[in-house]
C-alpha cells in the first residue's frame, strides 16, 4: 500500500507558505554529517550513501531561520540525534532489547538534567545527546534550560509508552494517540528552540497566551500528522501501531483510503487553524506597551512556526526516509545501523520482565486549542 502524490498534496502550503532556508544551511549541513560520524550515530558508509538523501539538515534549516550559525548547528545536530534515536527505538522493539532500552531511557533522563556529566557515556546515543543538549544549554538562561528539560522528560516517557504499546500490540485510540503524539513528536521542545533562534527568552505571559499557544500547537500538530500521512507505508511495513491513520482504521472502522483522506482533512484544518492564530498573534503585537526586543523575538518565533509548515511539507516529498519502495527490506531502512546490543555479560538483552513505565497522567498534558 502506498499514499499517492495527490493524496499528499496541499496546494495551500505550496502557494501561501513560501519555502525558506537559513543562509548558514550549506555550512551546517557539512558539519552535521561530520558530527553524526564523529558521534558514532551513523557509520561512514551510511553518512556517505544516505545522509544527503535523508535531508535532515534541510528540514531544520527551514525550521529555524535567522539565528546565529552556532544555534542552527546545535539544533540540527539535536534533530539528527532525534531521528537516529527514533530508528533505534524501532529496532530495540523489533528485537525485544528491553533492558537496553530501559537503561538508555534512564540515562537520557539523567543526561537532560546534567548533560556535561554524560559526555563520555559508553552508549553513543546518550553521549551524542549530551553533547547536543549541552550546546543548546549554552545560549539562554538556566531557567530556559530547566524548562527544556521539563519538556523533554515526557518525550522519553512517551517513547517508553510506545515501546509498551508495540510489544503488547496495543493500538491507542484516536484521542489517546493525539495526546501521545504531541509528546513523541516533541511539540514543546521544538517550540522552546524557537527562542534560541530569536536569541530571546519569552516570558510566560507570552508563551501561555491563547494566541501564541494556538499558533504553536497548530504548527506542531500539522507537522506530526503530515508525518503520519507520509510515513503510513513505512510504519505499516515496520508493524508499528502509532500513526493517526492506524488509530482511525483500528478504532473508527475506516478503510485505508478513508483513513488517508481523514488524516489529510485534519492536516489541512490545522493549516487553517494556524493562519487564524497567526493573525491573533500579530494583533497582539500591534498593541502598545510591549518592549521592542520582545516584540521582535515573538515575530521571529511566529515567522519560524510558519516555516515549520513549509519545511515539513517539502521534506516529506524529498527525503529518502519515506520512499519505502526503494528499500530491499521495508522494515529495515538502509540508513539504520542495526547494531547488536549486549549486556555486560555478553548476553542478548531481550527479556520478558514487566516494563517500568511512568503513568501517562504524570506527563504535562497539552490542552487542545479552544
Amino acid at each position: 500500500m502506498s499514499v499517492s502524490s495527490a493524496e499528499l498534496a496541499l496546494p495551500v502550503v505550496e502557494t501561501d507558505f513560501p519555502r525558506r532556508l537559513d543562509p548558514y544551511w550549506p555550512l551546517v549541513r557539512d558539519s552535521a554529517h561530520e558530527w553524526l560520524l564523529h558521534s558514532r550515530l551513523m557509520s561512514s558508509e551510511v553518512v556517505r550513501n544516505h545522509a544527503d538523501d535523508l535531508r535532515y539538515t534541510d528540514l531544520v534549516a527551514g525550521y529555524y531561520v535567522g539565528g546565529p550559525a552556532m544555534v542552527l548547528s546545535a539544533i540540527v545536530d539535536f534533530s539528527g540525534w532525534f531521528f537516529v534515536w527514533d530508528d533505534r527505538h524501532d529496532r530495540d522493539i523489533s528485537h525485544r532489547r528491553d533492558d537496553a532500552w530501559a537503561r538508555r531511557s534512564d540515562a537520557l533522563h539523567a543526561a537532560v538534567e546534567n548533560p556535561h556529566a554524560h559526555l563520555g557515556h559508553p552508549d553513543p546515543l546518550v553521549a551524542a545527546f549530551s553533547d547536543a543538549v549541552s550546546r543548546l544549554y549554552s545560549f539562554l538562561s538556566d531557567r530556559w534550560n530547566a524548562r527544556f528539560a521539563g519538556h523533554f522528560h515526557p518525550v522519553i516517557d512517551a517513547y517508553d509508552q510506545e515501546f509498551h504499546n508495540r510489544v503488547t500490540g496495543t493500538v491507542p485510540t484516536v484521542a489517546e494517540y493525539v495526546e501521545l503524539r504531541r509528546h513523541t513528536f516533541g511539540h514543546w521542545v521544538w517550540l522552546d528552540l524557537l527562542e534560541l533562534t530569536a536569541q530571546h527568552e519569552l516570558p510566560r505571559q507570552v508563551r501561555d497566551s491563547d494566541a501564541y499557544r494556538r499558533a504553536g500547537l497548530a504548527s506542531q500538530d500539522f507537522s506530526a500528522w503530515y508525518n503520519d500521512l507520509c510515513s503510513l507505508p513505512k510504519e505499516l511495513a515496520a508493524a508499528d501501531v502509532h500513526n493517526l491513520g492506524i488509530s482511525l482504521i483500528h478504532h473508527d472502522g475506516l478503510t485505508m483510503p478513508q483513513a488517508v483522506a481523514e488524516v489529510h482533512r485534519r492536516v489541512s484544518a490545522r493549516v487553517t487553524d494556524f493562519r487564524e492564530a497567526e493573525e491573533d498573534v500579530l494583533r497582539l503585537l500591534a498593541k502598545p506597551g510591549m518592549a521592542p526586543q520582545l516584540r521582535d523575538a515573538v515575530r521571529s518565533c511566529l515567522f519560524n512556526m510558519r516555516n515549520w509548515i513549509s519545511s515539513v511539507y517539502w521534506f516529506h516529498h524529498e527525503s529518502g526516509r519515506y520512499r519505502v519502495k526503494a528499500w530491499d527490506d521495508p522494515s529495515l531502512p538502509p540508513y539504520v545501523n542495526d547494531l547488536a546490543v549486549h549486556d555486560d555479560r555478553g548476553h542478548s538483552t531481550a527479556d520478558s520482565r514487566p516494563r517500568r513505565r511512568r503513568q501517562a497522567g504524570s506527563w504535562p498534558r497539552l490542552a487542545p486549542p479552544a
